[in-house]
């Protein structure tokens, strides 16, 4: 594992850059996708809004899933999606975890606390929650279903892709145990959040945001995700969701077959948020 894993990228505007981490003192990587109005002359003041996308697998790599980027570069310059900045992440050795029993394995908090105030203060951002969204597939799937119940100020936006939230109920069921050798917080995870968040937002009137559960009809997180659906329902959260017919569990082949949806969502959370003053437009 490393917290900086640059590559070489072949999609117009997607670069590589990193911030110093002031929690673990060292360098963090992530890629930034600059939509072309972004660099424009006559829009130099104007502010975009950003998706934060969370990889999939163990352990964290912030290039992991940069090849999306070619869809959203086509979406953007054939105006199907307003210019909009994304951030691909590095989760952490535990993939957007947080899990101090590790060196420098706080990938939530560095996520949260550290990546997201650096991004606005370097780039051009609709810096709140009205201009902000997460997405992620897989392990990203799950960190962005917990994140978002974890810190719902912070985002407008929620699209889970594919998340094993088999995995998540057993971690919810056996104190915290993914398995022999790993253990979370009791409460950390998809399962124990929701419920919590249900909660709060009934009693203490939590922000609310939109949320997109999308899986492949052909991947082995389907049957759980159809699961976890029926568990949303049950607690009253609203959510849509998308099933992709033939699809294998592959945000790739996904977006191949669905891309313009997801990231349409996207867009569709920001114009209700910023309505005619959104500084995204086409």
């Amino acid at each position: 594992f490393s917290w900086v894993n640059p590559a070489e990228s072949q999609t117009p505007g997607l670069e590589h850059a990193t911030f110093r981490s002031p929690s673990m003192g060292i360098d963090v990587g992530y890629f930034v996708y600059l939509p072309e109005a972004y660099r424009q002359q006559f829009n130099q003041e104007k502010r975009f809004p950003v998706v934060y996308y969370l990889h999939g697998g163990r352990p964290g790599s912030e290039k992991k899933s940069i090849s999306l980027a070619t869809f959203i570069h086509k979406a953007t310059r054939e105006k199907s999606i307003s210019p909009t900045i994304y951030v691909f992440i590095n989760g952490g050795p535990v993939s957007h975890y947080n899990y101090p029993e590790m060196e420098n394995a706080m990938g939530e908090d560095v996520f949260i606390h550290e990546l997201i105030p650096h991004i606005d203060r370097t780039y051009r951002t609709i810096a709140n929650r009205s201009g902000r969204a997460i997405e992620g597939f897989s392990q990203g799937g799950r960190g962005t279903m917990r994140i978002v119940f974890r810190h719902p100020e912070l985002f407008c936006s929620a699209a889970p892709g594919g998340g094993g939230y088999a995995t998540e109920k057993r971690i919810s069921e056996e104190g915290g145990r993914e398995s022999e050798t790993l253990r979370f917080a009791a409460g950390y995870n998809t399962w124990d959040l929701a419920k919590a968040y249900a909660l709060k937002k009934k009693n203490t009137g939590l922000p609310a945001f939109r949320m997109l559960v999308f899986v492949g009809a052909e991947g082995f997180n389907y049957e759980n995700n159809l699961e976890f659906m029926e568990y949303l329902d049950s607690l009253g959260i609203p959510f849509e969701r998308l099933v992709v017919p033939d699809a294998p569990h592959s945000a790739k082949i996904i977006y191949e077959k669905n891309a313009i949806k997801i990231l349409g969502f996207h867009q569709q959370s920001f114009q209700m948020q910023l309505g005619d003053n959104s500084n995204a437009e086409k």
